[in-house]
């Protein structure tokens, strides 16, 4: 059966759900969880992506995020290709560590923000890993604990779920913790977990929602026609970062003339350029290889090449790489 796209543009609300190859545990001790979170918010910060809640179980994880610089494909390979490698070396295994496809969710942020935070942060009272909302306010493997005050994580959204509950900290916090209290008993929810990857037809209770479930989305009747009509996903994403533009931006930044980079050429200084060119607009912006060939005018060897040199090059010139990606999301 195909696979249904993801509908992954910045600035929409997505609860992610990863898990562990065929379900089996993905963290192993707290020295895996705490990797895990610090690689977590290092790619917050670095991708200014907004995270109001998570979760950390034995074998999944789950994250509400709302990206506002590049796509959630782009936050989601570099936390989960770094903690998979490291893992593996920890570990002294070999092969993958999760689920080849997440599962993430376009939710309507008015109206399911504020449920989603408390379902993820109630997972471990759930799962009977602790027993009490006392204990989950000292918990340190879900974002419920730094809300509260008693730990803390650059990246995550404290202050933007706090100021739903009130405008001082300290009544806001009240108020939040007896939100989550009144959920407690909610028990799981499939609602909020998506009922299938793809589409289903609606019931007679469901018509009340809209004549057609995606549980790729959750909303309303006129949130889920909005997004599914804005439904240009990657393209919409490109529009703000066209190919040939972003070639001649960072030939600029490059100091090479961008005609010069489409022309066939050995030359180390073009060929590095190709390279760090191909990097970005596939690994950062999303652009498939074929399309950055076609623009590059070099064939799907030549991407792969160019791929694996411009990897090599801003692995060593951080510097450069946080430069371009700062210029072309102005």
């Amino acid at each position: 059966m195909a696979r249904v796209a993801r509908l992954d543009v910045p600035g929409l609300l997505q609860h992610v759900i990863v898990r562990g190859v065929e379900r089996k545990d993905i963290f192993l001790d707290d020295r895996d969880r705490m990797q895990f979170l610090d690689r977590l918010s290092e790619v917050l910060v670095n991708t200014e992506t907004l995270c109001y809640a998570w979760s950390l179980m034995p074998n999944h994880f789950h994250l509400l995020l709302l990206p506002t610089r590049v796509k959630l494909a782009v936050v989601m390979r570099r936390l989960l290709t770094g903690y998979a490698v490291t893992f593996n070396l920890v570990h002294n295994r070999v092969g993958h560590l999760f689920q080849n496809r997440y599962k993430s969710i376009v939710c309507d942020k008015d109206t399911y923000l504020l449920e989603l935070v408390r379902y993820i942060h109630l997972n471990p009272i759930r799962a009977g890993l602790v027993e009490t909302l006392y204990d989950l306010d000292r918990y340190p493997w879900t974002g419920h604990s730094i809300l509260m005050g008693n730990r803390k994580m650059d990246g995550q959204a404290v202050d933007e779920v706090l100021k739903h509950f009130g405008e001082l900290v300290s009544d806001a916090r009240g108020k939040y913790r007896n939100f989550i209290a009144d959920g407690l008993q909610m028990g799981h929810r499939k609602d909020l977990v998506g009922i299938n990857q793809g589409g289903r037809k609606a019931t007679e209770r469901d018509k009340k929602v809209t004549d057609y479930i995606d549980s790729r989305i959750l909303g309303d009747r006129e949130f889920m026609s909005g997004v599914l009509k804005d439904k240009t996903v990657s393209e919409k994403v490109r529009a703000s970062v066209r190919l040939p533009e972003l070639v001649d931006h960072i030939s600029g930044i490059l100091d090479v003339h961008p005609e010069l980079i489409r022309q066939p050429s050995k030359v180390r200084l073009l060929a590095d350029a190709r390279g760090v060119i191909s990097y970005i607009a596939i690994r950062e912006v999303g652009y498939k290889g074929l399309e950055v060939g076609q623009e590059l005018n070099i064939g799907p060897a030549g991407v792969s090449i160019a791929l694996r040199r411009g990897e090599r090059i801003l692995k060593e010139r951080t510097s450069l790489k946080e430069k371009i990606l700062k210029e072309l999301a102005k």
